[in-house]
């Protein structure tokens, strides 16, 4: 058995008195308290320190990052808290971000609390747009060198060839979905080509409610793990629901916020399917890519069912449908 074999055994294996050695090896005043937080890609929990204090551990998960782009992805978070942005970013622990315990490498954070941003909110969506673009001016200041791009060919072409090669496809319809996502491919390809010129910048990259606390209308940005180069709608259009009816007033109001801090390329609006189109498809391929992590299979049992590919097949299509349409107005 190799020690990459030995690694990841070991993350899937990971226990609470690993978590508290782990710890208190950092010199954390554990008192016991352990909750698991709603994350797989990694392992994350919330800690308690002292009498009263909470802190959250996260273990990364190994072989996805190296330590060089956990280092990055640090940095970026330190560079918007040091921006006064509200990032929740690592804490230095004997001068340093990234730590290792065994096969285990760890990040401690603050641990903040709140809930979702409500996205008929149009107030808090302003707010937001106007977080998102001072994330981007900072972002734009350089460019990650470990860390990829989101493109077509790393979330949608990979994806593609991976749940094929892999046999994840029911039989009966991988002919319909080979055919599907080769016109998905295309309509993301047209997407792109209609955008024009495109800037890349540093983004969060997985923006999205869940990685936003929201605690008496203070926002609380959290997560960083998916940061890459992309580019700006990128970080904006997780945040519009409903039909396009309710969703141009959503957007009106994050690119009313976002536009008051940095300009936004209008263009860009022709990438939102696409950019929607390569999540679901690289979402698939996520789950299949950790199918062997027991807690995937316990999370997500759905996924081997001939159900969820029809469904998959479905979106598919309609996505196909969507990116064909006008994108969505900026109605400023």
């Amino acid at each position: 058995m190799n020690s990459r074999s030995d690694a990841t055994l070991a993350f899937q294996a990971l226990a609470p008195e690993d978590i508290l050695d782990a710890a208190a090896a950092l010199g954390l005043d554990v008192n016991g308290r352990l909750l698991a937080l709603n994350s797989y890609e990694n392992r994350v929990y919330q800690l308690g320190v002292g009498e009263r204090e909470l802190n959250v551990i996260k273990f990364y998960r190994p072989e996805r990052w190296s330590d060089e782009a956990i280092r990055e992805e640090h940095h970026f978070a330190r560079e918007l808290a040091d921006a006064e942005l509200p990032v929740v970013a690592p804490l230095a622990i004997a001068g340093d971000t990234l730590h290792r315990a065994g096969h285990f490498r760890i990040a401690v954070f603050d641990c903040r609390g709140g809930r979702a941003p409500e996205l008929d909110n149009l107030d808090q969506l302003r707010q937001l747009g106007r977080l998102v673009a001072q994330i981007h001016n900072t972002g734009s200041r350089s460019a990650f060198v470990e860390r990829p791009t989101i493109d077509i060919d790393a979330f949608g072409t990979d994806s593609f060839n991976y749940l094929l090669d892999e046999g994840f496809i029911p039989a009966d319809i991988e002919a319909a979905y080979e055919s599907t996502a080769e016109l998905v491919l295309d309509g993301v390809e047209h997407c792109f080509e209609r955008a024009g010129e495109i800037a890349y910048l540093r983004l969060h990259g997985d923006f999205h409610p869940g990685n936003v606390l929201v605690d008496r209308e203070r926002f609380h940005l959290v997560d960083l793990d998916d940061a890459r180069m992309g580019p700006a709608v990128q970080d904006l259009w997780m945040f519009l629901s409903g039909n396009r009816d309710e969703q141009e007033p959503q957007l009106a109001a994050l690119l009313d916020g976002y536009s008051a801090f940095r300009p936004f390329a209008a263009t860009e609006l022709h990438l939102v399917e696409a950019l929607r189109s390569l999540r679901i498809m690289h979402y698939a391929a996520w789950l299949a890519r950790r199918w062997d992590d027991p807690a995937f299979k316990q999370a997500f049992p759905w996924f081997e069912s001939q159900r969820y590919w029809d469904e998959h097949v479905l979106a598919l299509r309609e996505q196909v449908a969507l990116m064909q349409e006008p994108p969505l107005a900026w109605l400023d």
